[in-house]
C-alpha cells in the first residue's frame, strides 16, 4: 500500500509539534522517521496510526484520505517499543489474540498462527510464556502477533530499543529481510542512525517538527544538505571558512590556517562555506606529502574493527580520522606525530554556502 502525507501539521496550543510534513512512500518500502528526542517523529507515527488527529493536512493510503477512519479500521499493524505481550498468555495465544478479537474461525486462526510462527522461526516456542523468552524472542513474538492480522501497513515504534547491541545488530538485518519478504509498507521510528542506515529504503530526517532531509540512506549520508544532517548521520568534521583564490585555476578552502583545494565548480572567491570531512575519508600517515597537514594524535578510540583518532593539526583544527585496522598493523599511539590528507576529490562535501560574512 502507498502512504502519503500532505501538509501534516500538529499544534498543541502554542507549541507546534509538526509543521507541514509532506512525503510519499511506495508499496513495500521501508521508511524510517529519524531524529532526536522531541523532533515529532512519534507524533507523526501516531497520526498515521489514527491515535492522534492532525491540526491540518491529510493522511492517505492508496490515494484515499483516512483522517476520519478510526484506528481499528485502518488495517494498520503497530509494534510497540516494549512489545506489550500479555504475560498470562503463551506465544501462540499472544499471536492469535488479534485474530480471535476479529472473529476469525478456529481453523483459519490456527492456520494463520502456524504460518507466522514459522515465518518468524519461533514455532518451537509456541507453548512458552513471555517471561520464558529472551529479548529477541519476545520481539519476534510481538512482530508475529502484528503480522497475523494481515495489516496493510506496518508501524514500528523504536522496535529494537530494548535489545542489547549484538542482538540489535542481528535483528536489524532480520527485520529488513522479513519486511522485504512479506512486502509490507513499513514506517519505523528511530533515533539510532545505524539502525536507520541498515534497515531503510528511505529516511525522513526530522528536526524541530520538520523534515530536514528526505531520501535514500546513502544519499543522506554522502550528501547531507545541512550541518544538522551532517552531524546527525554519522561522525563528521564540520569546518567553516571561506573560498580564496590560489591562482587563476585553483580555489582554496581556508579555515584560519587550514587550507585544502576546492574541486567543485561554480564557487566564487569570498564565498563563506561550511564543509564536511567524513573521518573515513581522511588518510593518516607517518610520512608527509606535499598535500598533507602535520599534527599530533591526542586521543584514540578502539572499536575492534577500526580505530578512531582525534588529531590536533598544527594549523589549528582537531579532526576525527577513522582507520580500518588489521591484525598485523599496530595502531598509532597517543602523542604520535602524523600527517593527514584527503582521500581523493570526493573526501569533502560542501554543506552550506553564502556571501562572505553571512554564513
Amino acid at each position: 500500500m502507498t502512504i502519503e502525507l500532505r501538509n501534516i501539521t500538529k499544534a498543541y496550543k502554542s507549541v507546534t509539534a509538526l509543521s507541514e510534513i509532506n512525503l510519499k512512500l511506495e508499496k513495500g518500502q521501508f521508511l524510517t522517521l529519524l531524529g532526536p528526542t522531541g523532533c515529532g517523529k512519534s507524533t507523526l507515527l501516531r497520526i498515521v496510526a489514527g491515535f492522534v488527529r492532525p491540526s491540518s493536512g491529510e493522511v492517505l493510503i492508496d490515494g484515499k484520505v483516512i483522517n476520519d477512519v478510526p484506528p481499528n479500521e485502518r488495517q494498520i499493524g503497530l509494534l510497540f517499543q516494549n512489545y506489550a505481550l500479555f504475560p498470562h498468555m503463551t506465544v501462540e495465544e499472544n499471536v492469535g489474540f488479534g485474530l480471535h478479537v476479529r472473529g476469525w474461525k478456529r481453523a483459519a486462526c490456527r492456520a494463520k498462527i502456524d504460518e507466522v510462527l514459522s515465518l518468524l522461526a519461533i514455532d518451537h516456542l509456541r507453548k512458552r510464556y513471555p517471561a520464558q523468552l529472551s529479548g529477541g524472542q519476545q520481539q519476534r513474538t510481538a512482530l508475529a502477533r502484528t503480522l497475523a492480522i494481515e495489516p496493510r501497513v506496518l508501524l514500528l515504534d523504536e522496535p529494537l530499543a530494548a535489545l542489547d547491541r549484538k542482538l540489535k545488530l542481528e535483528m536489524q538485518v532480520e527485520l529488513k529481510k522479513l519486511v522485504a519478504r512479506v512486502g509490507i509498507t513499513t514506517i519505523c521510528v528511530s533515533h539510532d542512525q545505524d539502525e536507520a542506515l541498515t534497515m531503510s529504503d528511505k529516511i525522513a530526517l526530522m528536526n524541530k517538527g520538520r523534515i530536514e532531509q528526505y531520501g535514500e540512506p546513502l544519499e543522506l549520508y554522502d550528501r547531507p544538505l545541512s550541518s544538522f544532517a551532517a552531524g546527525f548521520l554519522g561522525k563528521s568534521n564540520l569546518l567553516t571558512g571561506i573560498a580564496s583564490r590560489h591562482d587563476d585555476e585553483t580555489l582554496l578552502f581556508e579555515s584560519k590556517s587550514f587550507r585544502i583545494p576546492l574541486f567543485e565548480t561554480g564557487i566564487s572567491a569570498g564565498t563563506a562555506l561550511t564543509i564536511m570531512l567524513r573521518p573515513e575519508h581522511l588518510l593518516i600517515r607517518e610520512i608527509a606529502d606535499p598535500a598533507s597537514h602535520a599534527g599530533e594524535i591526542v586521543f584514540a578510540t578502539q572499536f575492534g574493527y577500526s580505530v578512531q583518532y582525534e588529531v590536533k593539526l598544527d594549523c589549528g583544527p582537531v579532526l576525527l580520522v577513522t582507520v580500518t585496522r588489521g591484525r598485523d598493523v599496530a595502531p598509532f599511539p597517543v602523542g604520535a606525530r602524523v600527517f593527514l590528507s584527503l582521500d581523493g576529490e570526493a573526501a569533502y562535501q560542501i554543506i552550506e554556502r553564502s556571501a562572505e560574512g553571512n554564513l
